[in-house]
C-alpha cells in the first residue's frame, strides 16, 4: 500500500451561530467619586463607546443591544449611533440579572448566541471577542479568564480560613458567551431560587452546566475606580 495515498478525513467544522451582544452598562458608579463610568472618557471617547465599538468590528457578532439606566439613554443612543450593529438601547432592572434578561429580549429571533459584556470593559478587543463566542458555539458555554497573580485568602469574621490552590484560581472575565437558550432558562431558574448570581456563567453553573475557559487578556480591564481610567489610558497607548 502507498501510504503516501492515505489522507485524513477532514475535520468538519461547526458552522457558526448567529450572535447578539449584550452590552450591560446600567450600574450605578458608587466607586467612581461621583463620575458616571460608562460616560467617563478615555482618550476622548466614551467607556461605553469603546466597549460597544469591539463588538462592531467583531465579524462574529450580528447584533448588539446595549442597557443603560432610563436616564442614560439618551446620551448612550447618541453615543451608538455611528455603529450599524446597534439594534437597541433599553433600560436596565433592578439588577445585573434582569437587566441581563431585558437585553436579551431585545434581541432578533433568530439569534442563537448571547454575548454578555461588561460596559465598563472597554478595552476588550475583537479577537478577544471572537475567541469567545466560537469557543461557546462549540461548548454552548465559554467565558475568558486570566490566572490569578495574587494569593487568595479565604476570610471568615476577619480571620483566614483557609488559602485555595492558586493555581487552580483563574480571573473570569468578559465577555462571556452562551447558547441564547441555555443563558435564558438559567436565568429564570436562578430568579425562581432567589439564587445568588455573581455573572452570568453562575446562572449557568447553578443548572449543573459547565462553561469552557478560554485565554482571557489582562489588558481586558473593568473601570471599577477612577484610577483604572488612567490604567486603561496607558494600555490603550501601548495598543496603538
Amino acid at each position: 500500500m502507498d501510504i503516501t495515498k492515505i489522507t485524513r478525513p477532514a475535520r468538519k467544522l461547526l458552522k457558526l451561530k448567529k450572535c447578539g451582544a449584550v452590552i450591560v452598562a446600567a450600574g450605578n458608579a458608587s466607586r467612581m467619586g461621583g463620575i458616571d463610568k460608562v460616560l467617563a472618557k478615555i482618550k476622548g471617547e466614551a467607556v461605553v463607546s469603546r466597549s460597544v465599538r469591539a463588538f462592531q468590528e467583531c465579524d462574529a457578532v450580528a447584533e448588539i443591544v446595549v442597557v443603560t439606566r432610563p436616564d442614560l439613554i439618551p446620551e448612550v443612543s447618541k453615543l451608538c449611533g455611528g455603529y450599524s450593529k446597534v439594534k437597541a438601547v433599553v433600560a436596565g432592572g433592578k439588577d445585573r440579572a434582569e437587566s441581563v434578561h431585558l437585553g436579551m429580549n431585545a434581541l432578533s429571533e433568530d439569534i442563537k448566541l448571547a454575548a454578555i459584556h461588561d460596559g465598563a470593559r472597554p478595552m476588550a478587543t475583537w479577537q478577544l471577542i471572537d475567541r469567545c463566542i466560537r469557543a461557546a458555539n462549540t461548548y454552548g458555554a465559554a467565558a475568558p479568564a486570566i490566572p490569578v497573580k495574587d494569593t487568595i485568602k479565604v476570610v471568615t469574621g476577619g480571620v483566614v480560613s483557609s488559602t485555595p490552590d492558586r493555581e487552580t484560581l483563574k480571573a473570569v472575565q468578559t465577555p462571556q458567551v452562551f447558547d441564547f437558550d441555555l443563558l435564558r432558562g438559567a436565568l429564570q431558574k436562578a430568579r425562581l431560587e432567589d439564587a445568588k448570581i455573581t455573572d452570568d456563567c453562575s446562572a449557568v453553573e447553578n443548572m449543573g452546566m459547565s462553561v469552557k475557559i478560554v485565554e482571557g487578556d489582562e489588558r481586558n480591564i473593568k473601570i471599577t475606580t477612577p484610577l483604572d481610567l488612567k490604567l486603561a489610558e496607558m494600555i490603550l497607548e501601548d495598543m496603538v
